[in-house]
């Protein structure tokens, strides 16, 4: 098996979206879709698509959606030989309506999809042997048996010398167990990189302050907590101090996906040997880039695309 620098674990998915800004799932409504999705998913395909070498493990249904995600992450340079077919389960769906104040409602079916079917036997050494990076998305971690997959990886990951990036992306819908939460606390001690939003840090660690609730995680492995604020831009918290990171201003069409394409490129772009800066202004145009695409894996992008981004934009690039 051909050896990939940056991996990750988790559920593969197809998207349906609201038309219609403060559309409800209570009322007949139109959506639009399949899109590829999955915040694995689509955080492996923009770091394939930024130039690093990217698999998933994952498990799809033996239906269109399945092969609609197989031949995406295909396409874009992900390895994909460990993406593996269950015969009697569908790949998992995702339904998501976009609420008048800038939230989003989702429903998704991932807990009897055949992303459920993952297991600790899918989860082999060979896969961190020569492994630089591995990155977990916290709405993967939705069941019992999740949460023993992730165990075994976070163990291999260490063993290895693996860096572990950690991007909570909370999904109430999914994570809203006691266990689930215990178990999101240790994956936040044992990561290098930590990428939450305002609202994730303060409701994993239980602390207002955002710098206090940063220099407490710092104070296990984490080398970099980097803050994502949406419009905002991101705050990075770190040994060498605190830095802010500019926002790319654009008009939103869609929200879904742009964490994981933020973590997509900074990850891929470390990996890659960029300075931290680099990597930071190259994801925060990522996150940009991919608010502007309806669709949550419609908006990653290759470098020269975020180049040419962000030169459209001078004035506005992102300086740290």
């Amino acid at each position: 098996m051909s050896m990939a620098d940056i991996l990750t674990i988790g559920e593969i998915l197809t998207e349906f979206v609201a038309e219609k800004i403060g559309q409800s799932f209570e009322q007949t409504g139109v959506f639009a879709g399949p899109y590829p999705s999955g915040a694995p998913a689509i955080f492996i395909d923009q770091a394939a698509k930024t130039g690093s070498s990217a698999r998933i493990v994952s498990k799809i249904g033996p239906d269109g959606f399945g092969t609609l995600n197989l031949e995406r992450l295909r396409r874009d340079g992900v390895d994909v030989s460990r993406i593996t077919t269950v015969p009697d389960k569908t790949t998992g769906i995702a339904f998501v309506t976009y609420l008048e104040d800038g939230g989003r409602s989702f429903i998704f079916t991932t807990k009897d999809s055949a992303s459920a079917a993952i297991g600790r036997e899918d989860v082999t050494e060979d896969l961190f042997a020569e492994a630089r990076y591995f990155h977990i998305a916290g709405c993967s971690i939705f069941s019992s048996e999740m949460i023993e997959v992730f165990r075994k990886a976070i163990g291999l990951a260490l063993q290895h010398g693996v860096n572990i990036s950690f991007d909570p992306n909370i999904r109430r819908e999914v994570m809203d167990s006691g266990d689930i939460r215990d178990f999101v606390r240790y994956v936040v001690e044992s990561c290098t990189i930590f990428l939450p939003g305002e609202d994730e840090l303060q409701w994993i660690t239980g602390i207002a302050d955002e710098r206090r609730a940063a220099e407490v995680v710092l104070g296990h492995r984490a080398e970099y907590i980097i803050v994502k604020r949406g419009s905002r831009g991101s705050r990075v918290y770190g040994r060498d101090g605190v830095r802010d990171v500019a926002p790319f201003p654009v008009t939103e069409i869609d929200p879904t996906g742009a964490g994981d394409c933020f973590a997509g490129t900074l990850v891929s772009l470390l990996n890659q040997g960029r300075t931290l800066d680099e990597a930071l202004r190259y994801a925060s145009a990522a996150g940009a880039y991919c608010v502007t695409r309806r669709g949550p894996m419609e908006g990653t992008a290759t470098l020269p695309e975020l180049e040419a981004f962000m030169n459209s934009r001078a004035g506005h690039d992102g300086t740290c």
